[in-house]
């Protein structure tokens, strides 16, 4: 069991606080504004998107705006989760077979997907995982509604080009034929004036928005875009590639809080 790590600290550490915490990020005015219903399981539309990772209370608000999209077109059977690695602990990329724990309960790794996935560079390492929290952050806002779902966690410190793409191909691969959303958690510009995060975050999302993964490591390297995930979302474009991408919202912190210096928050669905 992998035990939570930023618990009453990203997140309220007991179940109700934290599902009022969950409920908030829907209903505040830089929510969607409303608690949706989880819909029953149609022809699924949404096949990926990008959600923030900040602590609820800054960037919960946005990560609603995606997770509301998904109720409304029913979640999968299984998730494929893909973080940045913050410490830099453990491998390069870097599964882990063990089920995760949030004051909610606890979350079932998808061990026959994750399998599949575990190959080549893709290791399973715990290390790499014990306090990370860009994968736990998200698993709330799933659990708010149901545990019926498992998922693969999949922590990136290597966030090359080649190997993200590399990775994609191979989710894109592994999921063919199965009930499958793929997730990257990624916070945009970090301590920067709101008017430099609002212009680079803009170069950024206009490139995830015509689903150029090229195109986007590029502008993350020559405009030196402090987007700590971008690796993770190269990577989900690429598993979800031919689909139609969408930004569902964009704020910083500074929208929460009157700052100097901010970080910017996106929320992306991909949809067929």
């Amino acid at each position: 069991m992998r035990r939570p790590a930023v618990a009453g600290q990203f997140y309220a550490g007991d179940p109700e606080g934290l599902r009022r915490q969950v409920e908030d990020s829907f209903t505040s005015p830089l929510g969607p504004g409303v608690i949706p219903r989880l819909m029953k399981k149609g022809p699924r539309r949404v096949v990926g998107g990008v959600s923030p990772h900040a602590g609820l209370m800054f960037s919960g608000m946005v990560a609603a705006h995606f997770y509301a999209r998904l109720a409304e077109d029913g979640f999968p059977e299984t998730f494929v989760i893909i973080g940045p690695n913050h410490s830099g602990s453990g491998s390069g990329i870097a599964l882990l077979m063990d089920d995760f724990e949030t004051p909610m309960g606890v979350a079932k790794v998808d061990r026959e997907l994750a399998s599949e996935l575990c190959v080549g560079p893709v290791q399973d390492d715990p290390v790499a995982h014990y306090f990370e929290h860009s994968i736990e952050i998200q698993l709330p806002f799933i659990q708010y509604f149901t545990h019926d779902f498992k998922f693969v966690p999949i922590s990136m410190a290597f966030q090359d080009y080649d190997g993200a793409k590399a990775l994609g191909d191979s989710i894109r691969k592994a999921i063919a034929g199965r009930d499958a959303v793929v997730i990257a958690s990624t916070d945009m510009s970090h301590y920067v004036a709101p008017s430099v995060a609002k212009e680079k975050d803009g170069l950024a999302l206009e490139r995830i928005r015509a689903m150029d993964a090229r195109g986007l490591y590029d502008v993350v390297v020559d405009e030196n875009i402090s987007m700590c995930g971008y690796g993770p979302t190269i990577t989900m474009m690429t598993a979800c590639a031919g689909g139609r991408a969408q930004v569902l919202k964009y704020a910083t912190s500074g929208d929460v809080r009157p700052m100097d210096e901010v970080v910017g928050y996106a929320s992306v669905v991909i949809e067929k």
